[in-house]
């Protein structure tokens, strides 16, 4: 495996869409735009194949959101995550951020852990349900 990541990569929408789409019971639509307000966003690539992703979102000033971090099912438990994630937060740090959440299920927690992140109480209002593709 050659592995490389790349910051703020451009991403072929379709690549992106295959690789959430393989990884996660439903993809999210959209994510060119989405992108076009992230801080950073960073990209695994195993030669030419996208094989990870994670997204940093912002407030513009001290908070990001790290969103959708996703690894290729076939090439999980081998650190790629956790190295996504570690990119991530070296590029927040490097432009100033002094904060950045999270959001994640419980069994996600231990991952999580082993990023750096540390639990928090947090509120949540859930404003629609995405539909089933």
């Amino acid at each position: 495996m050659n592995l490389k990541y790349l910051l703020r990569e451009p991403i072929a929408p379709p690549d992106l869409h295959r690789l959430l789409r393989e990884s996660w019971d439903h993809a999210p639509a959209g994510y060119p735009l989405v992108l076009s307000h992230s801080l950073t966003w960073v990209t695994a690539r195993d030669g030419e194949r996208l094989v990870g992703f994670v997204n940093l979102a912002w407030d513009g000033g001290s908070h990001a959101f790290l969103l959708d971090p996703t690894v290729h099912p076939s090439l999980r438990r081998r650190g790629i995550g956790t190295e996504l994630v570690r990119h991530a937060v070296e590029a927040a740090r490097a432009s100033g951020v002094a904060w950045i959440h999270v959001d994640y299920e419980p069994q996600l927690e231990p991952f999580y852990a082993r990023c750096g992140f540390g639990p928090t109480r947090a509120g949540l209002i859930r404003l629609r349900v995405e539909p089933e593709p």
